[in-house]
């Protein structure tokens, strides 16, 4: 390869990624929706994240990236427990409830806690009950790296996300292909 087209490579590999760039080509990876939920102080927090990741089996740990400076990101580091809430299909509204910045998310909102030491979201796809294990920022965000402490799970359909729009998940009914590389 020449040398300059080397240089060019090169140039181009060094230029800043446009936020906006970013945010649409990360946007063709499909995810779940969640909210994360904690209580500090007294009072229920919670933010809507599609940032959300297992990380182990053993010991179960999960990773969430929140906003730095969200009042949520401030409450589930103080409190050092959280749970994520994974949303079904027909949560799409409470989704973008926690989605509204500054408001009090959980007003009208029959939030049980019942044997959980955290708000968990009613008739959740699925919740994970989990303790900071750590966290530190990275970017614009806080990443948590969560020990998971307990789950439940229901059958359903999950909400998906993808293209800055909520989307289905369909199971299509047979065995994964498995990769080799």
């Amino acid at each position: 390869m020449p040398s300059a087209d080397l240089a060019d490579m090169n140039a181009d590999m060094n230029a800043a990624v446009d936020p906006l760039t970013m945010r649409r080509t990360m946007g063709r990876f499909a995810t779940g929706v969640a909210v994360v939920t904690t209580s500090a102080d007294g009072t229920p927090h919670g933010m809507t994240v599609n940032s959300l990741t297992s990380v182990s089996l053993d010991p179960p740990l999960l990773l969430v990236c929140l906003t730095i400076g969200a009042r949520s990101t401030d409450a589930i580091i103080r409190a050092g427990r959280f749970a994520v809430n994974i949303l079904s299909a027909r949560q799409e509204q409470l989704a973008l409830r926690f989605a509204r910045r500054g408001e009090d998310h959980f007003a009208g909102l029959d939030v049980t806690h019942e044997r959980h030491d955290v708000p968990v979201i009613p008739h959740a796809f699925a919740h994970l009950e989990c303790e900071v294990e750590r966290h530190f920022v990275a970017g614009d965000h806080v990443v948590v790296i969560g020990e998971v402490r307990a789950v439940c799970e229901r059958e359903g359909e999950p909400l998906g996300f993808l293209g800055g729009r909520f989307s289905d998940i369909v199971d299509r009914g047979h065995e994964p292909v498995h990769w080799t590389f």
